[in-house]
C-alpha cells in the first residue's frame, strides 16, 4: 500500500553518490560517438579537443551545481533549482521536458544499446529477428530486451534505496575497474605504428566527410563543425546530475552532493580522454567505409560505428566483439539503474508542487516514488518503439542544454534574490567560470538549431509545448497558491 506518510530515507554516503554520477554517464556513448566525432572532425588533434571541451564543461557545471545543491539539498534536484531561481513555470518546463524526452529518452537510448549489444551475446535478440510486424511498424527483439530491462531495473527500484544502491554500486565499480583494465592493455602495449604515423601526420588537418570525400575546414565552419560534434560527447557525459535529483536521501548532502558530482565527473573525464587516445593508439582516425578490416575502416568507419570493438579487436582478436559485448552490456545496465533510480524523484517533487500526477507525490513502504518509476518505465519503454539511437540522442542534448544555461544562469539570480542564503559551498570562479559556461552552452544551441534542425527544432518545440500544459495543468487543479 502506498502511503504519504512515508519519508525518504537517507542511504546514500560519498560512495554511494558517486556511483550514481560515474554509473549514469557511463553507459553506451564513449564505445560509440567517437566515429561520428570523427568524421565530423577529421583529425586526431579536434576529436581529443572536442573530449576535453566537454569534460571541462561538464566539470564547471558539476563544481555550479554544487553551490545550488547545498542551498536546496531536496529531492527533484534541477527542478527545485529552476521553480526557486525563476518561476514554477520554468521548473514545470524542466520537469517536462525531463519526463517526455530527456530523462526517458536517455533511459530508452541506453536501452537499445543494451538491446543492440545483448544481441552479440544472445543472437536471438538480434535486430534482425521480428517478434511482431503490422506494415511499417515493427517490434522486434532487440525492443523485448530492451524494454525488458527498463521494467527489470523499475522494479528492483521499487523495492527500496538500497536496493537499488546495491545494484549500482556493483554496476558501476564493476564497469570502471574493466574499463581500467582496457586502459592498462590500451596505454601499456606496443601501438599500431601505421596508425599512430597517418594520425599524427594529420594531427591538426580538420576535415569533414561528405559523399566519402575528406573536405578540409577552417574558421568558422570549423567552429560549427566542433559545435555539432560535441552532440556525441555531451551525450556520453550526461546524466553526471542525477545525483542531485536524490538530495532528500543523501547523507549530509551539503558535503557528499558536491564531492559526489565533482570526484564523478573528473574520473569520468579522465577516463573518457584516455580511451580515445586508446583508440587513436590502435586505429587511424579517417578510414574507409569499403575497408577489409578494423585497421582499413578506422575510426570513422567503424562498423556500426562500435570504435570499441574495433580497438578491443586490435588488442584481443576474434574474442573483441564478445569481450565489448559484455562491457557494454554492464555498463548500460549499470547506467540505466542510476537514470531509473533518480529520475522518479524529479516527479515526486512536481507532484508536491501540483503540476504531475498525484500519486506520483506519494512513497510506497519502502519510501521510494513507487508510481512515479512505473509511470517513467512506460513511457520510456514506449520512446524505445518509436525512434533510432541518434534521433533520440539529438533531441536529449539539446533539451539538456537548455536547461543546463537556465540553471547555472540561476546561480546568478539567486545570488540577487536571495543574497543572504546559507551557502556551504559557493560556485568556483564565480562570475567568470560560469559566465563561461553560458556562453560556451549558447553557442553549441545556436550552430544545433542552425545546422541540425531537424531534430534540434523538435527538442525545443517540446519544450514550448509545456507552456500550455502548464496552464491546462493549472486549471484542472485550480490551486490558487500556483503562479
Amino acid at each position: 500500500m502506498e502511503n504519504t506518510t512515508h519519508i525518504f530515507k537517507k542511504r546514500l554516503n560519498l560512495f554511494d553518490s558517486m556511483a550514481i554520477v560515474i554509473g549514469s554517464m557511463i553507459g553506451s556513448g564513449i564505445f560509440i560517438v567517437s566515429a561520428d566525432i570523427a568524421r565530423t572532425v577529421g583529425s586526431p588533434g579536434w576529436l581529443m579537443m572536442v573530449w576535453l571541451i566537454t569534460g571541462i564543461m561538464t566539470v564547471v557545471a558539476a563544481l555550479s551545481y554544487g553551490e545550488l545543491a547545498c542551498m536546496m539539498p531536496h529531492a527533484g534536484g534541477k527542478y527545485v533549482y529552476l521553480r526557486e531561481a525563476y518561476n514554477p513555470l520554468v521548473g514545470f518546463l524542466y520537469g517536462w521536458t525531463l519526463f517526455t524526452v530527456i530523462q526517458t529518452g536517455l533511459i530508452a537510448a541506453v536501452a537499445m544499446a543494451f538491446g543492440k549489444f545483448l544481441g552479440v551475446l544472445f543472437p536471438w535478440f538480434s535486430e534482425k529477428h521480428i517478434l511482431f510486424e503490422l506494415g511499417f511498424f515493427k517490434i522486434k527483439y532487440v525492443h523485448f530486451a530492451a524494454i525488458g530491462s527498463i521494467m527489470l531495473l523499475t522494479w528492483i527500484n521499487t523495492r527500496g534505496i538500497n536496493t537499488g544502491k546495491i545494484i549500482q554500486n556493483i554496476f558501476t565499480y564493476s564497469k570502471t575497474a574493466v574499463l581500467l583494465l582496457f586502459l592498462l592493455a590500451g596505454l601499456f602495449m606496443a601501438s599500431n605504428i601505421d596508425a599512430v604515423n597517418f594520425n599524427m601526420t594529420h594531427l591538426w588537418d580538420a576535415a569533414t566527410l561528405k559523399d566519402n570525400v575528406w573536405i578540409p575546414i577552417s574558421g568558422w565552419q570549423l567552429w560549427a563543425a566542433l559545435g555539432t560534434a560535441m552532440v556525441g560527447s555531451l551525450f556520453a557525459a550526461d546524466a553526471w546530475y542525477s545525483l542531485t535529483f536524490t538530495s532528500s536521501e543523501v547523507i549530509n548532502p551539503k558535503r557528499n552532493i558536491p564531492l559526489g558530482m565533482f570526484f564523478g565527473t573528473t574520473i569520468v573525464t579522465v577516463i573518457y580522454i584516455l580511451v580515445n587516445l586508446v583508440y587513436l593508439k590502435f586505429l587511424p582516425l579517417r578510414g574507409d567505409p569499403q575497408g577489409m578490416d578494423v585497421l582499413k575502416q578506422g575510426i570513422s568507419a567503424a562498423v556500426n560505428d562500435r570504435v570499441g570493438t574495433s580497438a578491443m579487436f586490435v588488442l584481443m582478436g576474434n574474442y573483441a566483439a564478445i569481450a565489448m559485448a559484455i562491457l557494454v552490456v554492464i555498463s548500460t545496465f549499470g547506467c540505466n539503474n542510476g537514470l531509473i533510480l533518480s529520475g522518479a524523484r524529479v516527479y515526486y517533487a512536481m507532484a508536491h508542487d501540483k503540476l504531475f500526477f498525484k500519486k506520483a507525490g506519494e512513497l510506497n513502504d519502502r519510501s521510494v516514488p513507487q508510481f512515479g518509476l512505473i509511470v517513467q518505465a512506460v513511457w520510456a519503454s514506449l520512446l524505445c518503439l518509436s525512434g533510432t539511437y541518434s534521433n533520440l540522442l539529438d533531441y536529449v542534448v539539446f533539451a539538456v542544454l537548455v536547461f543546463f544555461t537556465l540553471t547555472i544562469t540561476g546561480i546568478f539570480i539567486l545570488r540577487v534574490k536571495r543574497p543572504d542564503a546559507e551557502r556551504p559551498y559557493k560556485a568556483i570562479g564565480y562570475p567568470v567560470i560560469p559566465a563561461m559556461y553560458i556562453i560556451a552552452a549558447l553557442f553549441i544551441m545556436i550552430v544545433l538549431l542552425i545546422y541540425k534542425p531537424v531534430y534540434t527544432w523538435p527538442g525545443l518545440l517540446i519544450v514550448l509545448v509545456g507552456i500550455p500544459v502548464y496552464y491546462i495543468w493549472r486549471m484542472v487543479n485550480k490551486d490558487p497558491q500556483q503562479s
